[in-house]
């Protein structure tokens, strides 16, 4: 059979790393298709599946309110923050009556942890940072507070700074759900025969990786920026699980009411209907 190429985009993250292990190593049997795989930060990625230039790509939850007309959700790959999710820190403490108005180092204008903290407090002037100068900024007084995605979540502390809110905590009280932060998505345009084929493998590619956890960690630690062994498989089991797996209804009903509260508040400027792929 002739092998067709499929390209696949992720963030250099150990938590998708350790979610394509069985893809990138060739562990599951993708009856005829190959898998490159392209990693760039999730803001970047944002950025290009909103000029379509992407195939399989994880984006926000976030950034797909902009990308429904080309793409579809697969129903597997999501990052779903349980009671956790990005972290709202300062350098001194504070609590949410001083996040108004403050200047705040964010990872992009399109990810969740963004929009979450929009309907957290509108008010705030956002700073754009590359994800892994946040902390830096806040430490040297560039901005008032960062909002911290991917590893920075668990090395603040480490750091001195203090912790003002947690946006998946926050969302939970106000909801009883996950935050939906991450997804992957594929070209609508590839048909329902083939988009039903690549989300079988990417189903049985984290289901491989939960069953052998040991190797799927082994190759998760290359992008795991510093943190040990420990705290990388701390951070893998915070965003790969049973969500990964599947979203299922509650996870589903978060994405869509994630996506319905800030249409209602005015950041996102359209209602939004969400399309998973079957199969």
């Amino acid at each position: 059979m002739t092998s067709r190429t499929i390209h696949v985009a992720h963030s250099p993250d150990s938590d998708d790393a350790f979610m394509f292990y069985a893809l990138a190593e060739g562990k599951i049997d993708t009856e005829g298709l190959a898998y490159e795989h392209e990693l760039q930060d999730i803001e970047s990625l944002n950025q290009r599946a909103l000029k379509g230039e992407l195939e399989v790509t994880a984006v926000s939850i976030h950034a797909y309110a902009y990308l429904t007309d080309r793409y579809a959700l697969l129903p597997s790959g999501a990052s779903m923050g349980d009671r956790y999710g990005p972290r709202l820190v300062s350098k001194t403490p504070a609590t949410r009556a001083d996040v108004k108005g403050k200047r705040i180092a964010v990872p992009g204008p399109k990810t969740s942890a963004y929009l979450a903290l929009r309907l957290y407090e509108p008010d705030f002037i956002a700073v754009q940072t590359h994800f892994d100068q946040i902390e830096k900024a806040v430490l040297n007084g560039t901005v008032d507070m960062g909002l911290l995605i991917h590893e920075g979540q668990l090395t603040y502390q480490d750091d001195g700074l203090h912790l003002v809110a947690d946006m998946g905590e926050w969302w939970f009280e106000e909801t009883g759900l996950p935050l939906p932060l991450g997804g992957n998505v594929i070209r609508k345009d590839f048909g329902s025969e083939l988009m039903s084929k690549i989300s079988r493998h990417l189903h049985a590619s984290i289901a491989y990786a939960l069953a052998h956890r040991v190797g799927a960690l082994d190759h998760a630690m290359r992008y795991a920026r510093g943190l040990d062994r420990a705290k990388a498989d701390e951070f893998v089991g915070m965003y790969v699980n049973d969500w990964t797996l599947d979203y299922g209804p509650r996870g589903r009903e978060a994405i869509r009411l994630f996506l319905e509260r800030a249409h209602t508040a005015g950041i996102i400027p359209h209602p939004v209907t969400v399309e998973f792929v079957d199969g």
